[in-house]
Formats: structure tokens, sequence, C-alpha cells
């Protein structure tokens, strides 16, 4: 396709990659009610490498050993970042779940300070104020106390940090698409490591309607085709623009949540999610989007 085309079809394609993992957690949320997490887990990456790998085509011309040592690691985290998100999903609401691991976005900067010794900047300062307002809003109950599926999945928004982080530092100099493929291998390789030995599940459920479905969905959609489309359309989008739009995810995650799941929605709690929402973008895009650049400046000023 030609890059007018590509540039075109960006903005739709993650559109619909936050719309797929929006929708992903109140389906991921009644699966966790026929099948255990690790084990769900473990099908979800296995099956989404071995697709994912046979997309990448001519891409495993460009394979090293290293890709190995690369993957063992980012799978890792991202195998300890979905693991602790997905308990943590187990016991509380998938909208609050959504919006809880959002916060990896606000952390990032702070654990890039600690790695690479790039200081955070102001917004990302008051990405971290907003964002501890909205989690208490989102989490706290009257007597100031949080209950365990919400502080887990806060732990997981620090492991999501973590793995972003741990990214961007092997990443460089490699195809990030066959970089995933070992990514996910991976991560359910350890999946597959914890859930056989502490696990009972007869893998012939997976093929009841009830559950065939929702690993359909997790596994085809909210893996191998939303990272795809997250690929090209961070590709061929400025980042700012890709920021906004993915961080639609929490939102689309309340929404499918609250519609298909029945989850209650208070005041409270949309003021938590507003804040939230806010922090995200203040740290994701520093509210770039709002500013006119120079060129459309000079346009304006040129048109009276």
């Amino acid at each position: 396709m030609s890059s007018k085309t590509m540039k075109l079809l960006a903005k739709p394609m993650l559109f619909a990659t936050a719309i797929i993992w929006g929708t992903s957690f109140f389906i991921m949320k009644n699966a966790l009610d026929i099948i255990p997490v690790f084990r769900l887990l473990a099908v979800r990456f296995t099956v989404g490498g071995i697709l994912l790998a046979a997309l990448c085509g001519g891409r495993w011309k460009k394979f090293t050993p290293d890709y190995l040592w690369r993957g063992a690691i980012v799978g890792g985290m991202l195998f300890i970042a979905y693991s602790v998100q997905t308990f943590g999903l187990s016991m509380t609401t998938p909208s609050k779940n959504a919006f809880l691991t959002a916060v990896y976005c606000v952390l990032v900067p702070f654990f890039t300070w600690a790695v690479v010794r790039k200081r955070p900047d102001r917004y990302n300062i008051a990405a971290a104020l907003l964002c501890v307002a909205g989690v208490g809003l989102v989490s706290l109950n009257d007597r100031l106390s949080i209950n365990a599926g919400d502080l887990i999945t806060l732990l997981c928004a620090v492991f999501y940090a973590a793995h972003i982080v741990s990214v961007e530092k092997l990443a460089p100099g490699k195809d990030i698409t066959l970089l995933t493929v070992f990514q996910f291998a991976f991560a359910g390789l350890y999946s597959w490591l914890f859930s056989l030995p502490t696990e009972r599940f007869d893998m012939g459920l997976l093929l009841q309607r009830e559950l065939l479905w929702p690993m359909v969905y997790l596994c085809v959609m909210a893996t191998t085709v939303a990272l795809l489309f997250q690929n090209v359309g961070q590709r061929w989008s400025d980042p700012a623009s890709a920021s906004v739009i993915l961080s639609l995810e929490s939102v689309f995650g309340v929404l499918s949540s609250v519609m298909f799941y029945g989850d209650p929605v208070t005041g409270r709690l949309l003021a938590g999610f507003g804040l939230i929402f806010v922090a995200v973008l203040c740290s994701e895009t520093k509210f770039g989007f709002l500013r006119k650049k120079p060129d459309q400046c000079k346009t304006c000023e040129e048109g009276g």
C-alpha cells in the first residue's frame, strides 16, 4: 500500500486497538470463571506467539541469537505484569481493573529516570499527582482502605511500567515484531511452567462455547491483531495522536464493562476515572495535541 493509504488507515487501526483491548477486560473476567489464571495466559501467549510468528514472513531473515535472551527478559516482565493484572481482575471489577492498569503510563517516566537518569519533567510530576488523586477516588473506601483486587492491579501497573522500560532498553536495533514473537513465546513458556504443577484444568473445556469464543477473541484479536494494528498505527501516526487514541483503551474498558458485564459506576468512580485519564494524557502527550503546530499558526496568521 502507498504511504498515503497507510496514513489514512493508521488512526482507525489505533482506534480498533483501543476498542479491542478495552473490551478484553470483561471478556477475560468471564473466562476466569472457568479457566485458572496461568492456564489462560499460557494458552493466550502460546497461540498469539504462533500466529504472530506465521505473520512475520521475511522478517525471520533478521533473526540473530540475541533475540532469544532479549525475548526471555522482556517476556518475563510481560508474564509477571499480565499474571498480576489477571489475578487482580479476578478480585475486582473489569472497569476498575482497566483504569488502575493504565496507571503504568504515569509510572514509566519515573522508572526511566531510575534506569537511564532521564529526569521526569513538570508534566510527569503533575500527572503523578493527578493519578494519585484519581486512584484514591477509585480504590479507597470510606475507611480509607483498599481491597485486595485493586491493590494487586496497582502492583501490576508497576510491572507494566518496568516492562515498557525493559523494551526501551533491549529493543533498539531489533525488529520489534520479531522480538515480540519471542516475548510471547517466553511469556507462554513461563505461564506453562507455573500452570502445570499448580493448576488443574481439563483442556477439553476449551472446546465448550462458553470458553472457546472468549479464548479465540483473547488469542487472535486482543493479542495478535491488536498488536499488529498498534505497530502499524504507531508507525504511520504522530506520537501525540497515537498516545491519545491508545489511552482510550481504559475508557472503552469501562464502557464495555458497564454495558456487557453490568459493572456499577458511581459519580465518585467516574471522577476517579476522569482524573486517571487526564493524568495519562498529561504524561503521554504533555497536551501537545492541544497546541497548534508552527505551520498551522503561520497559516492562521496569513489567513487573518
